[in-house]
């Protein structure tokens, strides 16, 4: 690939993921499955860390099955910890000229703060571990839920003071409250809350 290519691929690859994620919220939950798909086999399991978070953040939304939206929260989680601070700035960087508009975008990505770009990965993780412990709550896991709502606690302190980390808190302080409320009666006995429209849960699990 030439460089000048190297250089266009994320941005080019950002929009098409916005793109499918605008579908999405348009509705078209099983287009944008098989969209999803299909990009997913374009970047690759080895394929850029930033887009694979990305991507696998936004297709765990779309899965049917609480198992598979783990398999793709874990994915996303992983590919954050290939993540470098200096990846983030330069996703920052390709995107300096847009303005203030693309914060009400939807390629943003809330959950993973990719809209400020040049945050510390630490930023990501308070909502990779809270998605990844409402997803083990619809498993009826509620050891492993606990655990990584712990670890979403233990990350918050790097959130800013803006509406997108005070959401954050605020999701993790319902979850760890509905938690308290249900018991602990550990993985093999407990089952998970009945969520109705969803409201305790992280801020991405709404689209």
């Amino acid at each position: 690939m030439a460089k000048g290519q190297e250089q266009t691929a994320p941005d080019a690859v950002m929009t098409r993921i916005g793109q499918v994620v605008m579908l999405h919220h348009a509705g078209d939950r099983e287009e944008a499955r098989d969209r999803f798909l299909q990009l997913w086999a374009e970047i690759g399991e080895h394929g850029d860390a930033l887009h694979r978070c990305t991507l696998a953040h936004y297709m765990a939304d779309t899965q049917d099955d609480p198992a598979d939206e783990l398999a793709w929260d874990l994915r996303a989680l992983t590919a954050a910890e290939e993540l470098t601070d200096e990846r983030l700035a330069e996703h920052e960087g390709a995107h300096a000229d847009e303005g203030s508009g693309g914060r009400e975008g939807v390629v943003d990505g809330p959950r993973l703060g990719a809209r400020e770009g040049a945050l510390a990965v630490r930023a990501l993780y308070p909502s990779l571990h809270l998605n990844l412990a409402a997803d083990y709550v619809k498993l009826g896991r509620g050891g492993a839920a606990r655990t990584h709502l712990r670890r979403a606690r233990g990350a918050a302190g790097s959130l800013a003071d803006d509406p997108y980390g005070d959401g954050v808190r605020a999701a993790i302080s319902r979850l760890e409250l509905r938690l308290e409320e249900e018991g602990s009666g550990g993985d093999g006995n407990w089952a998970p809350p009945n969520t109705g429209d969803g409201g305790w849960g992280p801020p991405r699990q709404r689209p």
